[in-house]
């Protein structure tokens, strides 16, 4: 199975939600970006709905789109996951059935996991006049033990080409898949994090699954996490930042 085909497993969908939340001021900058009426979203990759489930509460309809059946049952059990407006579309961004046309499409950390060209000659054909393909990053943000984090990382992850200041956007562009139209990092969102839930947060990843360890090795990774935080962590909490990084623009097609 390739390190797509962990998203399929049940344990990494119920760790999606102690993945960091997106930073407020990311969903007004999306919301902006919608000119075009109806105001309708396609979310690709959708996850746990961690982009539709807000925006679902700012718009008129979002798709939202996901492979695996794991993700879309814990989107539907999270808050705003049966939300009538929202409507979950099981099956590959590649090929699902699009309504259309969209005012905004989103992908949230999910688009290089898809064929990349056929994908985005996909959305621009559902895009409308002035609507816009919208790529959202986010990275916990001033980490201290950001040295030491990175060589756990290293030492466990399944992906042999993990790069940390690889950015997807800059390479469609570079690809000529892309017309990027603006770019902003939101400000930094302060949240709370217990030690456990930032540890469990890494098994919401491809390449760090429980699933893909042997016995015994997800368990060495927590002590070598909890290593890394030690001294951080005040009552079993960590004060956490993160930054979303918003990239927009039009899909170039043939």
């Amino acid at each position: 199975m390739s390190l797509a085909g962990s998203f399929l497993h049940e344990g990494v969908a119920r760790a999606y939600r102690h993945r960091p939340p997106y930073p407020p001021a990311l969903f007004d900058a999306l919301e902006a970006l919608i000119v075009d009426s109806p105001r309708h979203v396609l979310d690709l990759g959708a996850g746990e709905g961690a982009l539709a489930r807000p925006l679902a509460a700012r718009v008129d309809k979002v798709d939202a789109v996901e492979v695996s059946p794991a993700m879309v049952a814990e989107g539907r059990s999270r808050p705003g996951g049966d939300r009538a407006n929202l409507v979950w579309h099981l099956g590959a961004a590649e090929t699902v059935a699009l309504q259309g046309p969209y005012a905004l499409v989103t992908a949230g950390q999910s688009l290089h996991w898809m064929d990349q060209g056929p994908t985005l000659e996909r959305i621009g054909g559902v895009l409308t006049r002035h609507g816009m393909l919208a790529l959202v990053d986010q990275r916990y943000d001033g980490l201290p033990w950001r040295d030491e984090l990175t060589e756990v990382i290293v030492k466990y992850s399944r992906n042999p080409d993990y790069d940390p200041s690889f950015v997807l956007s800059d390479e469609l562009t570079r690809q000529g898949f892309f017309d990027m139209h603006g770019k902003l990092e939101t400000p930094e969102s302060e949240f709370l994090q217990t030690v456990d839930e930032y540890i469990e947060q890494f098994h919401a990843t491809a390449s760090l699954a429980r699933e893909l360890m042997p016995p015994g090795e997800a368990e060495a990774f927590a002590s070598e996490i909890a290593a890394v935080v030690k001294g951080h962590a005040r009552h079993g909490e960590l004060t956490m930042h993160t930054v979303a990084t918003l990239t927009w623009g039009k899909p170039r097609t043939a």
